[in-house]
């Protein structure tokens, strides 16, 4: 169209005025129709100024803000002829139009459309355009400017649902490899895309003017996807194999084939697009993956152990993870991840415990362990797992703590399943406190099971422990055992048994020197003060009080006349001066000493009565132990033994055999403590005596002599391990004072009650057994 044939002219200023029409031309860019459309103005003769009889001649309402414009023109020209307004008359001025509007050529509209459906045809077919894009743009917004936008729209609309059909159509029936005929699909959406955009920017006037004035109608950009929805819906061979072509090339990947993600990409992205992902897409994906991992869930649980199988679920979850980073909508990442973890993980929760749960606890497979922690918690599952351990450690302990067998090794083992347990719980269970308390409540459940045994047996480790002769093993390493062992303690409901066993081991290991490390003493009651208050550790303090205080008794007995003028010279004496309320209860036990050993217990008794008036004393045999010189033909030797051995042993200065009876005869010792006796002098490792006939036990027909042929390698020996080993009248005997404590409360006493152990004199003698050291027990009782 050229300014010749334009048979109409319009200024921009008058067009501006003409209401919505006008906003199409003002947005269309420099080179718009602005300057096409309207050729030169003419001048505009000069008018006089208008008459209020204007409206009598016509005018209306809607031509009044042209007329104002035209006037302002009109004003200018004439500026210096003009009249200045009287001040006591108001004028309007207004202007009446002569001439009609302008009419457009009959076929404007036919003609314009037939230019723009060449273009959109020749788009769609990607043929090359009879016409510059410009023109098409200014031909649009022709159309727009005189109000032919709906008519325009709709033809756009016909138009291009025709070639979009088409191109669907041309789909169905192709390649039956569906690689092959994603990639048409793709080809095809990418083409309507490109096409879409050339459409939309030739018709950006369409959507900025008639578009924007009617909000039930939607832009050209997405007219094109409605209809490309509409006609793929109704296509439905190529929408049916589309959704299952993508389906199988998912389902390929995960079989471990490799596949085109950016064709999945692309066409899933169309879906998104087209606004069908979730209802054609995403709900068939789903269902897929459901049977999917149903099948693959089920296959590998029988085949695989569990490790391997929570790897796989692991493997497979983030799997699915970078599925969605990748190719599928992002709102598809939970529905899917829910699904897989519903299929591999929540119908197997109950069977993966049951396969591999105490086998991994076993093994202390620490990663595995957490594996299934944290793949339980997706789904919700920790309660069971929860209970799966309290199962396990009340399951696998008991068969430990029931047996009585395995009690020399019961405390080792519970320390090492405990140390198991806490590390689990910190490693794997990530410190969840209810599985903290479920550790706590089922090992407390499982200690206890055996009443009072176990803390029996923690008492006895610790002797072991602390007793003298652990070679190898450092302060730092002891201090660790003791609080290991503390934590055991927390757990046994027997505090008292524990208490009653662990007072009686250690006065055997103050009174017999056996203690490895006072320190270390020490630490462990102040661990138990800690832990249970002081009440519970009063009396251990107390006899560590005994013992400072034996001490000084013994330095003010050395200095005592008693010691100067009646002890023999050359002679070392030490003696313990024991509180009872402190001490253990000790059975008194009978034995005709040597006539050397009576005088060393009057002279002391002499000193210490005279220095402490009103008490009267009782000795403690059973805890004395003595050094012995002896004399063998294959050399000297000095025996660390008991004081029921010492008095054993020097019968046989005077006789070279002696029968059972009257060794029995001579030294007044309980029968089956002489039995025991005799046991460890004649049948043990270290045979200083010989028993005729020879055998473990001890008959009363059986006789001893002085072994002649002893030797070793070292000079000096203990022998009197005897007394350190607990008898089972001890023990039976400690645990009923536990249980009479708890159903009685003690009577006070009325009276000061020592035990008093004297340890140690030298003597020379030519006979073949001499005796360095001894060691005896006393009660000593206040008077009334």
């Amino acid at each position: 169209m050229t300014h010749a044939k334009r048979p109409f002219s319009c200024s921009s200023t008058a067009a501006a005025a003409h209401g919505p029409s006008s906003a199409g031309v003002a947005g269309t860019p420099p080179s718009s129709s602005s300057s096409s459309l309207s050729p030169p103005m003419k001048k505009t003769k000069p008018q006089p100024p208008p008459s209020s009889s204007a409206e009598k001649n016509g005018l209306d309402a809607e031509a009044e803000p042209a007329a104002a414009a035209t006037t302002g023109v009109a004003a200018n020209l004439f500026r210096k002829k003009a009249t200045p307004p009287q001040p006591s008359a108001k004028k309007q001025l207004r202007i009446k139009i002569t001439k009609g509007q302008p009419k457009l050529p009959t076929n404007f509209e036919d003609d314009t459309w037939a230019k723009l459906k060449a273009a959109i045809s020749a788009i769609f077919l990607k043929q090359p355009l009879s016409c510059d894009t410009e023109k098409l743009y200014q031909a649009v917004g022709d159309l727009c400017l005189y109000k032919m936008g709906a008519n325009l729209y709709e033809r756009m609309q016909k138009e291009c649902e025709g070639h979009i059909s088409a191109k669907l159509s041309s789909l169905v029936g192709q390649s039956p490899d569906l690689v092959v005929f994603l990639s048409l699909v793709e080809k095809s959406w990418q083409d309507f895309c490109d096409q879409m955009l050339i459409i939309r920017s030739i018709a950006l006037l369409l959507d900025r003017t008639y578009v924007k004035h009617n909000p039930n109608t939607c832009s050209v950009w997405d007219m094109g996807l409605q209809l490309f929805r509409k006609h793929l819906s109704l296509s439905a061979e190529v929408e049916h194999k589309i959704v299952t072509g993508l389906l199988r090339l998912i389902e390929r990947e995960r079989l471990g084939d490799a596949v085109d993600r950016t064709l999945l990409s692309h066409l899933l992205k169309m879906f998104t697009a087209l606004g069908i992902y979730t209802e054609r897409f995403e709900k068939a994906f789903l269902e897929c993956t459901s049977e999917f991992y149903a099948t693959e869930g089920a296959k590998y649980m029988q085949q695989s152990d569990v490790p391997d199988y929570l790897r796989h679920v692991e493997s497979r979850l983030q799997e699915e993870h970078e599925r969605c980073i990748l190719y599928l909508e992002a709102n598809t990442r939970k529905p899917l991840i829910a699904t897989a973890e519903k299929q591999l993980l929540e119908r197997h929760t109950s069977a993966i415990l049951d396969k591999g749960f105490t086998m991994l606890m076993e093994a202390n497979r620490v990663t595995d362990l957490h594996r299934m922690y944290t793949l339980f918690q997706r789904v919700n599952a920790l309660e069971l797992l929860r209970q799966a351990l309290s199962s396990y450690i009340r399951g696998t302990g008991q068969s430990v703590i029931m047996d009585e067998e395995k009690d020399k090794d019961l405390v080792p083992y519970l320390l090492d399943f405990k140390a198991s347990l806490d590390m689990i719980w910190e490693e794997s269970f990530a410190k969840n406190e209810a599985f903290s308390n479920t550790i706590k409540d089922s090992f407390e459940h499982l200690i206890n099971l055996r009443q009072n045994r176990p803390a029996e047996l923690i008492a006895k480790f610790v002797d072991e422990k602390l007793r003298a002769g652990n070679k190898g093993t450092s302060e730092e390493e002891l201090e660790g055992t003791l609080d290991r062992v503390l934590v055991l303690f927390r757990f046994i409901q027997g505090k008292d048994v524990f208490e009653a066993f662990y007072k009686k081991d250690l006065a055997k290991r103050l009174l017999l020197g056996k203690s490895a490390s006072i320190d270390a003493e020490k630490s462990m009651i102040s661990k138990l003060k800690t832990e249970c208050g002081s009440q519970f550790t009063n009396k251990l303090e107390g006899m560590f009080k005994d013992i400072e205080l034996s001490k000084e008794i013994n330095d003010s007995f050395k200095q005592s006349s008693q010691a100067r003028t009646k002890l023999p010279t050359g002679i070392e004496m030490s003696v313990h001066v024991l509180t009872t309320g402190y001490w253990p209860t000790y059975p008194p036990m009978d034995v005709r000493l040597p006539h050397e050993l009576n005088v060393y217990q009057d002279i002391f008794k002499e000193f210490y009565l005279s220095k402490y008036s009103g008490r009267r004393l009782m000795w403690q045999n059973s805890l004395g132990h003595c050094v012995l010189k002896a004399e063998f033909p294959k050399g000297k030797k000095e025996l660390a033994v008991s004081l029921f051995q010492t008095v054993v042993l020097m019968l046989f200065n005077d006789a070279q055999k002696l029968s059972f009876q009257d060794i029995k005869d001579s030294t007044g010792i309980e029968d089956k403590e002489l039995r025991r006796t005799l046991q460890s002098l004649a049948c043990g490792k270290v045979r200083v005596l010989q028993k005729i006939p020879k055998g473990r036990d001890v008959d009363d027909e059986d006789s001893f002599v002085f072994n002649e042929e002893f030797s070793a390698p070292l000079y000096r020996i203990k022998v009197n391990a005897i007394q350190m080993k607990e008898t089972v009248e001890e023990n039976t005997s400690t645990t009923e004072r536990v249980f009479q404590d708890r159903q009685y409360q003690k009577s006070p006493w009325f009276y000061l009650e020592l035990i008093i152990q004297r340890v140690g004199f030298y003597m020379h003698s030519e006979l073949p057994i001499k005796m360095i050291w001894t060691n005896f027990n006393f009660v000593e009782r206040e008077k009334k």
